[in-house]
């Protein structure tokens, strides 16, 4: 083998190794898991702004729909893994949802939401459920959902398990950004990063 072809060899299992170990490092559960990306649209709403990855609620309404967000493809069946990091840039509201698991079959409507509160608690929307603590401005926080659609949806934070609620039904998308809920308000900035996709 010439020196330029086994450059090229070398290089190219380096950038394999890369490759392989980067994902396997940032996913919680074992697998094996398979890499996608799947489309999404970007919803603004309200006083709502998506900039990129930056999402903002402008303006204090504490009625009304209010809402930046990216809104995935539906899934169907299996199971499904969600990463990404977050950090509130600001938070002059509370009660700022920041990720959704929605369900579209066999009845549409919200399934799971990941919300906070000025002063850093993360909380399941339905139930209430603390789910970490930390999340305060300028924080770095990641965030995965594992999806088994048929039994069980569990959250991790920064790479612990964090909640578990029970999951039935076929069809589900996943959403994030920066949401009102019914007993919050704005304004808030939200930046994400690094989002990625499986399933198994």
């Amino acid at each position: 083998m010439s020196k330029r072809l086994r450059g090229v060899a070398g290089i190219a299992l380096a950038t394999g190794l890369l490759v392989s170990v980067s994902p396997a490092q940032a996913q919680v559960e074992t697998g094996p898991w398979t890499s996608y990306s799947p489309s999404f649209t970007v919803q603004e709403r309200g006083c709502g702004n998506v900039s990129n990855l930056t999402f903002q609620l402008t303006c204090s309404t504490a009625s009304g729909d209010q809402r930046a967000e990216r809104r995935y493809a539906t899934y169907t069946g299996g199971t499904r893994q969600f990463e990404g990091s977050f950090r509130i840039t600001s938070l002059g509201g509370t009660r700022i949802s920041l990720k959704q698991t929605f369900r579209e079959a066999p009845t549409a409507g919200p399934f799971w939401m990941l919300a906070v509160e000025r002063g850093g608690r993360l909380y399941a929307v339905h139930g209430g459920d603390t789910i970490a603590t930390g999340a305060t401005v300028g924080t770095t926080v990641r965030v995965n959902t594992v999806h088994n659609t048929a039994t069980e949806h569990r959250t991790y934070i920064n790479g612990s398990r964090a909640h578990t609620y029970a999951s039935s039904g076929t069809s589900f998308y996943d959403k994030f950004g920066a949401y009102r809920t019914s007993s919050g308000q704005g304004p808030a900035t939200v930046t994400w990063s690094n989002i990625r996709f499986w399933r198994k």
